[in-house]
């Protein structure tokens, strides 16, 4: 498909703007955390997100519920299925899996993406419908009926690496996982010299999901055994996973925090970094500051250590200088532009006649 694609920030800002009857398609691969981010969006907004695997669904009475008699009418009714809203408030409905669904599923969705109903029960008013399927010929995937797909805006999900790297944080991934993906983010999504559509689902390759799987059994463990390699490799991949403990065998770069709490000690192993690493630290920076509530204790030692690092760039490293600037202009990290923008003013300055003397 060739539809329009988005990230995570400009997902959210569509479902601003988007009126409720409006139906959505989300087209992306397995792994990306379609689910994990609207749950998150709308649990903020007090909308409960109700997943609904289509492709594992072998009858329509799995989504519209069972049929009964009504003795008062001598009717058949059916019994509303165990999600379907009773108290009149709105739910998202989320449509897991849409092109694996069974052909006579597909029909029931037909009725509930055009008319909001199920077996005669409308959704409450202010409900939306979202739907996601995967795409790529490594997919075991029914066509879709142009009909059904014209009742949806469709948008293909991409989620950046930062977008996922900020996420990781915030969850507590193990920092070996976050230091790898930052410092070569393709190993995020795949390896780097896989054909596109080249997994077969049964060759394992990385994928989000399964970065996460790999933080959850090395957290805690400083010295990775020969078992740790096995398990990570069942989890990305032989190819990732020998990168990923290369990348741990090797020197670890400074982190954000290195940078905002021990500037001066950090400075001479700075010295011998090339722009690619700092590039890294200068995220890490904006990234601990995105995560990470500073202490008000903390306050001014953290925005004098900003102004040296930023300082230091400018004067010995100044592509790295321009990096860290346009960061600071990139909406990527709102938080920590409001902590510098509160509590370093001079850096503030310097960095928006950094930012314009670039453009010049």
């Amino acid at each position: 498909m060739s539809n329009i694609r988005v990230n995570i920030t400009e997902l959210q800002q569509i479902l601003d703007i988007t009126p409720s009857e409006h139906n959505l398609m989300l087209v992306g691969n397995h792994g990306i955390g379609k689910s994990e981010i609207l749950t998150e969006y709308y649990k903020a907004k007090g909308m409960p997100v109700i997943a609904l695997f289509l492709g594992q669904m072998s009858d329509p009475g799995d989504l519209i519920g069972l049929p009964h008699k009504d003795e008062a009418t001598g009717k058949t009714d059916f019994m509303p299925p165990y999600w379907f809203p009773t108290d009149g408030k709105p739910i998202v409905l989320f449509l897991d899996e849409l092109n694996r669904a069974r052909p006579e599923i597909l029909q029931t969705i037909m009725d509930l993406a055009l008319n909001r109903k199920l077996a005669g029960r409308k959704l409450p008013e202010g409900s939306r419908i979202i739907a996601a399927v995967n795409e790529g010929d490594q997919y075991q995937l029914t066509d879709l009926d142009p009909a059904l797909v014209s009742r949806f805006n469709i948008l293909t999900f991409s989620p950046t690496p930062q977008e996922w790297l900020l996420w990781a944080r915030k969850v507590g991934v193990d920092h070996r996982v976050t230091d790898f993906i930052q410092e070569d983010s393709i190993w995020l999504d795949k390896t780097p010299d896989s054909r596109e559509g080249a997994d077969t689902g049964l060759d394992k390759t990385p994928d989000r999901r399964a970065w996460k799987r790999v933080s959850d059994i090395i957290s805690g463990c400083q010295n990775l055994t020969p078992a740790h390699t096995k398990a990570i490799s069942s989890m990305v991949g032989t190819k990732a996973a020998s990168a990923f403990l290369a990348s741990v065998s090797a020197h670890k770069i400074l982190s954000g925090r290195d940078i905002l709490y021990n500037f001066e000690k950090s400075r001479q192993t700075l010295d011998g970094y090339q722009l690619h690493e700092l590039s890294v630290v200068n995220d890490g920076v904006y990234r601990s500051l995105e995560v990470e509530k500073v202490a008000d204790k903390d306050k001014e030692k953290v925005s004098k250590n900003l102004e040296a690092y930023f300082d230091w760039l400018a004067k010995n490293k100044k592509e790295a200088a321009a990096h860290f600037a346009t960061q600071y202009v990139s909406k990527t990290y709102p938080e920590a532009v409001k902590f510098i923008a509160r509590e370093c003013r001079v850096l503030t300055m310097s960095l928006v006649i950094y930012v314009k003397s670039i453009k010049i």
